[in-house]
């Protein structure tokens, strides 16, 4: 899953970029501090992996990872090339989501470009810049289109009326992820990498001393365009993420405690990432390795095996599976097997998310 982390400039993204990344990205506060796009690797905690990790002691420990992109602040102007304009446009479509930072706190030292925070302005900036840039992006498409149609290519007139469709909506300053579209639409746009088109996670930077207030008033505002959209929002504390990754395990534990928080900022977004583009992770386990992966949700059991490999998909005969939850109450395989809980299911049953599994197959 790689997302790419967006805003104005000063909203504090690559603050938030260093703390979940430990990645050490430039941090200033001054506009466009963030040149080329900074990308860091994060592993999704999953204490199901640690359960499995202390029954078979493995060589190796794979968690599922998520790839954080930092990319230059946008500003109004952007898709005219305004700031640092189409190039950082370009590394958006390359990602499965946006997390937009939104700066929901008030501080006279750190500068705003626009004088002040104001989240449904610098909202609607940013949404604005991604929606002229596809409007640019789909008018290429559509004259490209529009030479298929008159070559008579098969489906090309299907496509052309979808693509007019989504221009028109664009024009009007619509986001492209707000409109319906059917199965055979989302098909045809599986290789359009609109900016409008991904989902969005609007990670609200608040001040410290609000984290814990669960009706912050930027972030209810946050929340409520979220809702709106069928989008997903986190309260984030840049400045608190960052304490929390110079801290070791335990020190961790007693910070978050004392703030009155069950999890940090970043273990929220990564949940409301996968949720928000429809994840889940089944689990390998054994002496060599235990091991997440993660597939979408409504994966059958040969596709998910042969994301481990190719030859399992392939020569798919069976997966053995238990669920996570039975085999933490057996405390061991062998118990759960016992007990019956461990079932064999076919080609056509739908992967669950915890699904412990053993993938039998002959090739």
């Amino acid at each position: 899953m790689k997302l790419g982390i967006v805003g104005l400039p000063n909203v504090g993204k690559s603050t938030l970029f260093n703390a979940i990344t430990r990645a050490g990205a430039e941090c200033a506060n001054y506009p466009f501090c963030t040149i080329e796009p900074n990308v860091g690797v994060v592993m999704v905690p999953d204490e199901r992996l640690d359960f499995l990790a202390s029954l078979y002691s493995p060589e190796k420990y794979t968690p599922a990872v998520v790839e954080f992109v930092d990319i230059a602040g946008l500003v109004k102007g952007a898709s005219k090339g305004e700031g640092l304009g189409n190039k950082f446009l370009a590394n958006i479509r390359e990602v499965d989501a946006i997390v937009h930072v939104v700066r929901c706190f008030d501080d006279p030292n750190v500068i705003h470009v626009d004088g002040s925070a104001d989240p449904k302005r610098d909202i609607e900036t940013i949404e604005l810049e991604l929606i002229l840039s596809d409007i640019e992006y789909m008018e290429r498409r559509i004259d490209k289109q529009r030479k298929l149609v008159k070559a008579q290519n098969p489906g090309a007139t299907s496509v052309l009326q979808l693509y007019e469709r989504i221009y028109e909506e664009l024009s009007e300053g619509t986001s492209a992820r707000l409109l319906e579209f059917s199965d055979e639409e989302n098909e045809m746009l599986r290789d359009l990498p609109l900016l409008s088109l991904k989902p969005v996670i609007y990670a609200a930077n608040i001040a410290e001393n609000e984290i814990a207030l669960p009706e912050a008033p930027y972030f209810l505002e946050v929340k409520k365009i979220a809702d709106s959209q069928n989008s997903r929002a986190v309260a984030i504390s840049a400045k608190i993420e960052e304490e929390i990754a110079m801290l070791d395990e335990a020190e961790r534990a007693m910070f978050l405690e004392e703030l009155g928080l069950s999890d940090s900022g970043l273990d929220r977004m990564i949940r409301e990432s996968y949720k928000l583009l429809g994840l889940i992770s089944f689990l390998t386990a054994g002496p060599q390795e235990v091991r997440a992966w993660t597939i979408k949700e409504g994966t059958k059991a040969p596709q998910a095996a042969g994301k481990i490999h190719s030859d399992f998909e392939r020569g798919f005969i069976r997966a053995e599976i238990v669920s996570f939850k039975d085999l933490f109450e057996s405390k061991s395989y062998t118990a759960a097997k016992e007990r019956g809980l461990v079932r064999s299911e076919g080609k056509e049953y739908v992967m669950k998310d915890g699904d412990v599994v053993l993938f039998r197959f002959n090739v």
